[in-house]
């Protein structure tokens, strides 16, 4: 079955090494409906679902912008700037929650890993689907708090041809997010929920070669021009033909 320890360079990119990682960790779950898979179903099924553009997709480098961090930290607004300058699509992790995990932050109860597999998992494909439709990247919201989170978006490069991810890790301290959020009206997280995300935050490590972190305390407007600025430059380096 696949691992977390499991470390395989895919598209030039380097996962993280096996040292910072658990030997107790779950295996990266698979869709609810296909179940725990082993390596080759897992294979199977995402080749399946990108058969139709695995050719054309091969031609030239496509690229998932995945902007992560707390409840408060700006991720909606910078994903939608990123998806509108760069004319890719945009999705809404939010919006990708069961009804059930609605609930239960809704009334100040954390999530569990449990609950968040197969939001993940439903992101993830989510994403490839919006390549396989001819996009040349797209960009979505995650709050991603672990590093075992965000290991299951990075299966999506393994089997896709030419699929490059990326983090785009928003900082910032507790309080300032929770004076955020208090702010907020019409959504079902609330400030008191800022604390359980930041108990279970993981923030990425420098072996996450695969993440921009961007310190959002500062002018929105900073924050923004910073993050395209960092985009255009990551996409550039995948851009630059291969070293003799």
């Amino acid at each position: 079955m696949l691992s977390y320890n499991t470390s395989v360079s895919v598209n030039g990119q380097q996962p993280p090494s096996s040292g910072g990682i658990s030997a107790s960790r779950q295996s990266i779950p698979s869709s609810a409906q296909l179940g725990r898979l082993s390596a080759p179903g897992l294979a199977n099924s995402a080749c399946a679902s990108s058969a139709n553009s695995s050719n054309a997709m091969a031609a030239k480098g496509h690229h998932i912008w995945l902007v992560t961090g707390p409840a408060g930290c700006g991720k909606s607004t910078v994903a939608k700037y990123l998806s509108d300058v760069l004319h890719l699509p945009y999705i809404e992790g939010d919006e990708y929650h069961p009804q059930s995990n609605i609930e239960k932050m809704s009334a100040g109860i954390p999530l569990t890993d449990e609950d968040r597999w197969d939001w993940l998992t439903a992101l993830r494909e989510a994403s490839i689907r919006e390549l396989n439709r001819g996009n040349e990247g797209v960009v979505l919201t995650c709050s991603a708090l672990k590093r075992k989170y965000r290991d299951v978006i990075r299966v999506a490069p393994y089997f896709t041809p030419n699929l490059y991810l990326h983090f785009i890790y928003l900082d910032a301290p507790e309080e300032l997010l929770v004076q955020r959020v208090r702010a907020r009206q019409n959504h079902y997280m609330g400030a008191n929920m800022v604390h359980s995300q930041f108990e279970a935050l993981e923030r990425p490590r420098p072996d996450e070669v695969d993440v921009i972190t961007i310190n959002v305390n500062k002018p929105l407007e900073d924050v923004t021009a910073e993050a395209l600025d960092r985009v255009l430059q990551t996409m550039a380096a995948h851009q630059q033909p291969p070293q003799a």
